[in-house]
Formats: structure tokens, C-alpha cells, sequence
């Protein structure tokens, strides 16, 4: 993991075409700005979190419905 030190209207870039900006920094929160191509998702942590879990469990539902549905066509 890189950590940078930034302040407010300093920038990072991510390759050629992510660029993730400080705009804004008030007491513990700050504010960050995300230049990015259209194709290229971007979630906030949390959220990106319930997206993994939702697909974990996703796919241990499909494999037992799949286990059952063999067991069944027996």
C-alpha cells in the first residue's frame, strides 16, 4: 500500500487517465474529487464491501440450488 501525504488542490495519478484530487479538507473529513473514464467503476469502500458479500452469497446460493437440483434428477 503507497500513503501519500496531500493537502487541498494536490493530486494523485492512477496511470494516465485517474486522476483523484484533494479538494477539501474539514477537521477528519476530507474531500476528494475522481477524474476517471466512464467504463471505470468507483464505489466507496462500504459499498464496495456489500457488492462482495451480496456476490459471496449469491454464489453459495446457486451452488446449493445446483446440488439440489442433482440430487433431485436422480
Amino acid at each position: 500500500m503507497l500513503v501519500l501525504t496531500r493537502r487541498a488542490g494536490q493530486y494523485i495519478m492512477l496511470g494516465d487517465k485517474i486522476k483523484i484530487c484533494v479538494s477539501e479538507i474539514q477537521g477528519g473529513n476530507v474531500r476528494m474529487a475522481i477524474e476517471a473514464p466512464s467504463e471505470v467503476k468507483i464505489y466507496r469502500g462500504e459499498i464496495y464491501e456489500e457488492i462482495l458479500q451480496a456476490n459471496k452469497e449469491a454464489v453459495v446460493s446457486k451452488n446449493l440450488d445446483i446440488h439440489l437440483l442433482l440430487k433431485h434428477s436422480k
